[in-house]
């Protein structure tokens, strides 16, 4: 995935893709495990082009131990430490905590700047899906949603949603054939937003891709633009 001459990274801080007419709403877009965040600015390319007053936040994960099978490592980025995969109900309270307060501190960056909640949208990928959730059903900002591509919703992260009782709009994509984090993980955490959450049916898409491991697709990226753009046009 190259990285396009619009974007801009500092060391410290997250991949920015500036919009390209008047600056109407955000997308925060959460890489997921071992991954860099500027390796997503050409994949997101096509979405990007589709919503020309967006801007695109893309913050980066810190260097930790991570002892998943497939990713043991001594250090590559994560948001949280992962035991095992697909991931199991083992819960890195201290990483999750720090990693939820980067994106909040991110959201209010924002906010401060003039952004109203309801035009910024968490997304992510993986991983990072799953942070975008647990912040996005937490946090006292009211976004303008959320959008999971092959994420899940840790067990022990549901408890704090239940008693904030969030309603805002859901996109869940997932690859059918995914085994890392497979497609029941994407049927069981649309089930808590719906059965547990109460969050109406109307608000939930629930997207399969047949053939698709774990990754995205053109298809994919299509369907996560339109709604998009259903929200920030």
């Amino acid at each position: 995935m190259a990285t396009n001459g619009s974007t801009t990274q500092s060391n410290a801080g997250p991949c920015v893709i500036p919009p390209r007419e008047t600056h109407h709403a955000t997308v925060i877009f959460v890489h997921g495990l071992g991954q860099n965040a500027n390796i997503w600015v050409s994949t997101l390319q096509r979405v990007v082009e589709r919503l020309p007053s967006v801007k695109w936040i893309l913050p980066q994960a810190p260097t930790i131990p991570v002892t998943a099978t497939n990713h043991a490592n001594s250090g590559r980025p994560s948001w949280f430490e992962i035991t095992e995969l697909p991931p199991c109900n083992c819960y890195d309270e201290a990483g999750i905590a720090s990693s939820m307060a980067t994106i909040e501190n991110l959201l209010s960056c924002e906010v401060r700047s003039g952004t109203e909640p309801g035009r910024i949208i968490l997304a992510g990928f993986s991983q990072g899906a799953a942070l975008s959730l647990m912040t996005s059903l937490t946090t006292l900002h009211e976004l303008g949603g959320v959008a999971s591509l092959s994420g899940w919703i840790p067990q022990s992260s549901r408890q704090a949603m239940l008693q904030l009782e969030p309603s805002l709009p859901v996109f869940w994509a997932h690859g059918k054939a995914d085994t890392e984090v497979p497609f029941s993980y994407a049927e069981d955490g649309t089930a808590f937003l719906r059965d547990g959450l109460h969050i109406p049916e109307s608000k939930i898409v629930l997207k399969a891709y047949e053939g698709l491991e774990h990754d995205v697709n053109d298809e994919e990226m299509d369907d996560f633009a339109a709604w998009l753009s259903h929200f920030l046009a």
